[in-house]
């Protein structure tokens, strides 16, 4: 078989290959943080744009401090605040300037609610006075400076409330809020999950006005979780949740004038039976704001202008797409009213420049690769910062270009991962580089040029001490698979004889638009892998169609059948990599995590003359379980799809189990419920099918806590060990 070599083959320096390589990882090792890499915490440019604050912590005196530094010496220049100087707060774990910078906001005893959501106590701090001051009494949520610095917004119980930073007063500007059932500028749980963000309010320009979604759950069903904890009787956590094919919560859009204590609801002009609103945000004009409709299958979103002066609304923008439209933070307005937005309509994602009315001026980013990240918009020098793929779809470079399409250049230079951070007036930016061969790199760069003018930090001692442990190198190549060259990386033991045969784990997750063939350093993954490679396993990785980075078309054509093509590809892989003399094609096991288990459950049962086993951790068992605004944008509805539910669920196929079949899942799980793994239990008894299973109680779709990551890989290792380690001899 012939795999397409890149020009990358990952490897470690030459020293890894000596004698002084001795020594093995531990799985204490990994989930010890003994491999953790060193970064920068909550980086934040100053307005001048010749410096920058950077969150540190010095966890010997349990102090926090906010330290500003010089771009061009990169020394300390000051600290801005010390929690060892603040009698009220202890310790912070984060924190927001107001525009001026004169202000700090400070988050303190946060604790999570969902994946991104939290509340907290909220001290503002005065960079003038010094003095600290209580936002509330009560932990809230996502407390929000207004443009001038004199208000300060926040939720707290499903209601907005706004503090006057001069007079102490604060203002209930919502009453309705009732937990699950009506919720004010606070996203409900599946806006927060698949929509990305929680904060459902925004201030305009001149700080008299804020907009906000309001969410009516009162028909959306409940879901419920036992939450075991140490108590003699165990609790319930009840939230709504919208699985596919249920009701909603209904989103309206509303806008508050501060001024005037007066309330308006916003009525586009257009009627939509059944829509989500998964974006706001003020035009540079104060009384304009944009807002983001979308119909419920996600393939029609239209950009509305409305007039909070007159209560007016104007359609500027229609995005259509066969599959799906995908929902960004892209949207920049210009000076002179215009704005820059990413599409996939031409088939990979690109930066497009529209006047204020929605007429398209120019195409700026072209070609057969995908834009992956925007950076700004420099209006001094017209010129647009982004990331792509422009040099493989495994890397990340950082790119210029004028807003006019012209004069595109490459501001990095090293082949692998690289993302920037830029000051404000984007006259520098850290670039944090890292390869599979390179940890990670901070250095600073001339945004003019991409010239690197200094070494911020790097993991020079991680690397060091990585020279003492066996290590395989990570071999990066495509393989071909029913017509598409699919990326692919495998790790070999460090002492690999290509005359003996191998038992093959492969890796997926596999979910639309992902990747996890990435030319970037170590994850602690990685270093399970590397683990069970000196074990004497080789480990292997195959993004197959579906995945992203590669253009929409390769993206998209799983829509309305998730678990079809892409388990074709990890059997067909599977199969052609157990040709390989070096591979025992009678030891193959796969795994995966979320959608990965739900793909290697899949694998095992439609592949059982491949696959000798599987491990799923908190796998979706049919989609028919999963949350409306993920399924639907990829399956539309079970009532218009049920084929393409049922057909591609594992839970559907648990009769054709051959193999050994190990299922994780934790109790506490809101996202991927429990209740996929135990109606996969039920069927597999029920088809007489004997397997082994794990729960872990009350923990989340993390699954991590205290011992419990470590548990969970020896107990998978163990399992690996089992089931295909039969021949190795360590």
């Amino acid at each position: 078989m012939k795999f397409t070599k890149q020009l990358l083959l990952v490897c470690f320096i030459t020293s890894l290959a000596s004698t002084a390589q001795n020594t093995k990882i531990s799985l204490e090792d990994i989930w010890s943080g003994t491999f953790r890499t060193q970064g920068m915490d909550a980086l934040h440019s100053m307005n001048n744009g010749q410096q920058y604050s950077v969150l540190n912590f010095d966890r010997a005196a349990g102090s926090t401090t906010i330290d500003v530094y010089d771009y061009k010496t990169l020394n300390k220049v000051s600290t801005l605040v010390n929690s060892s100087n603040l009698e009220a707060i202890k310790y912070f774990s984060d924190y927001t300037f107001s525009d001026d910078e004169s202000q700090i906001l400070l988050a303190t005893d946060v604790e999570s609610i969902f994946r991104r959501s939290s509340l907290g106590m909220y001290y503002i701090y005065d960079t003038k006075t010094k003095q600290v001051t209580l936002v509330a009494a009560e932990k809230i949520q996502e407390p929000t400076f207004s443009p001038d610095g004199a208000k300060l917004a926040y939720g707290y119980n499903n209601n907005l409330f706004v503090k006057d930073l001069k007079t102490g007063n604060t203002q209930q500007i919502t009453f309705d809020g009732e937990k699950n059932k009506i919720i004010n500028g606070i996203t409900d749980w599946v806006y927060e999950e698949e929509f990305g963000f929680v904060r459902a309010f925004e201030w305009n320009a001149a700080s008299n006005k804020i907009a906000f979604i309001r969410f009516d759950e009162a028909n959306v069903p409940e879901f419920s979780m036992d939450v075991y904890g140490k108590d003699l009787y165990q609790t319930q956590n009840v939230f709504k949740y919208p699985k596919a094919g249920e009701p909603n919560a209904i989103v309206s859009l509303h806008i508050y004038d501060v001024n005037a204590d007066e309330l308006k609801d916003v009525k586009v002009s257009k009627t939509y039976s059944d829509f989500y609103i998964p974006r706001i945000e003020w035009t540079n004009k104060a009384d304009i704001l944009s807002a983001q409709y979308m119909n419920r299958h996600q393939d029609e979103l239209d950009v509305w202008f409305v007039n909070a002066q007159t209560n007016t609304t104007e359609l500027i923008l229609e995005e259509h797409d066969n599959a799906y439209v995908d929902v960004t933070e892209n949207l920049t307005f210009l000076e002179d009213h215009s704005f820059i937005w990413t599409s996939e309509k031409d088939g990979y994602n690109h930066i497009y420049h529209y006047d204020e009315t929605g007429k398209l001026i120019n195409q700026i980013t072209k070609g057969n690769w995908e834009v992956t990240n925007y950076y700004g918009y420099d209006a001094k020098h017209k010129t647009i910062f982004y990331q792509s793929t422009e040099n493989g779809s495994i890397n990340r470079d950082v790119y210029s270009i004028k807003l006019n399409g012209r004069d595109k250049m490459r501001l990095s230079t090293n082949e692998g991962t690289n993302s920037a951070s830029f000051s404000a007036d984007f006259s520098y930016f850290i670039n944090t580089f890292s390869s599979a061969s390179k940890a990670p790199v901070y250095t600073l760069n001339n945004a003019k040029n991409g010239k690197e003018i200094k070494l911020i930090k790097d993991n020079t001692a991680l690397e060091n001490k990585l020279k003492d442990y066996v290590m395989s190198e990570k071999e990066f190549s495509t393989i071909a698979i029913n017509g598409n060259d699919l990326n692919m990386w495998m790790i070999k033991p460090a002492n690999f004889d290509p005359s003996k045969s191998y038992p093959l784990f492969m890796f997926q997750y596999s979910g639309p638009g992902s990747q996890s063939v990435s030319n970037t350093w170590n994850s602690a993954n990685d270093y399970w892998y590397q683990f069970l490679a000196q074990k004497g396993y080789i480990i292997a990785c195959v993004d197959g169609r579906g995945t992203g980075y590669k253009g929409a078309e390769f993206k998209k054509v799983t829509q309305k059948e998730l678990g079809k093509f892409e388990v074709e590809d990890q059997i067909d892989a599977a199969k052609k990599l157990g040709a390989e003399s070096y591979i025992d094609a009678s030891r193959i096991g796969i795994w995966g995590w979320s959608y990965g288990g739900f793909m290697s459950s899949n694998a095992l049962f439609k592949g059982n003359d491949v696959f000798k086993m599987a491990i799923a951790v908190a796998p979706v068992t049919s989609w028919r379980f999963y949350d409306s605004i993920y399924t639907e944008r990829y399956m539309t509805t079970p009532q218009e799809n049920p084929s393409g539910y049922d057909e591609n669920s594992p839970i559907n196929h648990v009769d054709k189990l051959k193999g050994d079949f190990l299922l994780i899942h934790g109790t506490g799980d809101d996202n991927v419920h429990v209740q996929n793994t135990m109606r996969m239990v039920e069927a597999l008894i029920q088809a007489d099918k004997q397997f082994e299973w794990m729960i872990y109680p009350d923990k989340n779709h993390g699954i991590y806590g205290g011992n419990t990551r470590l548990h969970l890989y020896k107990k998978m290792t163990n399992f690996i060990d089992k089931t295909l380690g039969d021949k190795i001899s360590e």
